[in-house]
């Protein structure tokens, strides 16, 4: 069987898609497996043993395109998540089996349902990504850790980006799509203590968030010898291979603490208190901390409204500081503390 497995969102998100992939492997001998992805978050899924093809596309591709994407002698899709213009294509293209979730006006374009709200929060995005397994008739397993894979060529490469530092490396990811943001000038402030503490420092991003990152905290700020802007100047797979090569990745509830996790490098994750980010949802598989503002779970940010507004600001560059050391040194699974 030619099983296609469709994700075409975030990198977090597609790194979360692959116990799926891990478990069909597992579960149907001699399975064909395949992952429709973004293309910028594709490339993470190379070299990985449970994945034999991948297929890209764009959520804004016309009609015919997303159709193209089905062909090729499909037998089954998972949606992992219902997008609906996909579900069209595929219903259109004639795949025979096609399985997502029963609750949304789209599922029509589906042929085998899966009936679980995944809006109440109750399970982490990787156990809900194993119940479509359900689709195909398979009893899912417990969710093992993903892991990704790089090449020596590609550790190596890593690690000259940090310039031959062995002190203990950390790597800040100061943006992010989904999640509330610490400010920048905080982002910026950690970077400093840190390189001033005996740290090296690796600041990564996109060429977005790069600018967001410069007119937000670095105008007029001349950054510590320690500190190494990689904003906007690394691709997927090169930004893994710095990640690989760090102590701690510490970041908000983004792709790169899943990377970060997946590739066995400890996290300090910082999440804001709405109910769509809760870590019993969105938490890294792996190692490490994750802070979480002690005010009350909301349902949507409302902006200077909310009597919680300061939420962010309750995690200080001291309170980071301070934890950062005890992520270094631990080998314990990730930890949760609300501050």
């Amino acid at each position: 069987m030619n099983v296609l497995l469709v994700r075409p969102d975030g990198i977090g998100d597609l790194v979360l898609s692959l116990p799926v992939a891990a478990q069909l492997r597992q579960l149907m001998p001699g399975v064909r497996i395949g992952v429709l992805a973004n293309p910028i978050a594709a490339p993470i899924l190379e070299h990985h043993p449970d994945v034999d093809y991948v297929r890209t596309v764009s959520l804004q591709a016309p009609i015919p395109d997303m159709i193209k994407v089905f062909s090729g002698g499909i037998d089954a899709v998972i949606f992992l998540k219902p997008f609906r213009r996909l579900m069209w294509a595929a219903w259109r293209a004639g795949i025979p089996i096609r399985v997502a979730t029963g609750f949304r006006w789209q599922s029509v374009l589906a042929n085998r349902w899966i009936h679980e709200h995944r809006s109440s929060f109750q399970k982490h995005e990787s156990e809900c990504n194993v119940e479509m397994l359900k689709g195909l008739r398979l009893t899912p397993l417990p969710v093992v850790a993903p892991a990704l894979r790089l090449t020596d060529a590609e550790r190596s490469a890593g690690e000259r980006r940090w310039n031959g530092s062995q002190l203990p490396r950390v790597v800040i990811h100061p943006g992010g799509v989904s999640a509330r943001h610490w400010h920048p000038t905080q982002y910026r402030e950690l970077a400093q203590r840190l390189a001033q503490g005996g740290y090296a420092v690796g600041l990564t991003g996109n060429q977005v968030e790069r600018e967001q990152f410069q007119s937000g905290a670095l105008a007029g700020v001349v950054l510590h010898s320690g500190v190494m802007n990689f904003m906007g100047q690394l691709a997927v797979r090169e930004l893994m291979a710095v990640i690989a090569a760090a102590h701690v990745v510490v970041s908000g509830a983004t792709g790169p603490a899943h990377l970060a996790a997946a590739l066995g490098v400890p996290t300090l994750s910082l999440f804001d208190p709405r109910r769509n980010n809760l870590p019993t949802r969105w938490k890294p598989l792996g190692r490490g901390m994750l802070l979480r503002p002690d005010v009350p779970t909301c349902e949507k940010c409302i902006g200077e409204a909310c009597p919680y507004w300061d939420c962010l600001d309750r995690f200080t560059v001291e309170d980071v500081v301070a934890r950062l050391g005890t992520v270094v040194r631990s080998a314990q699974p990730l930890t949760i503390h609300h501050i």
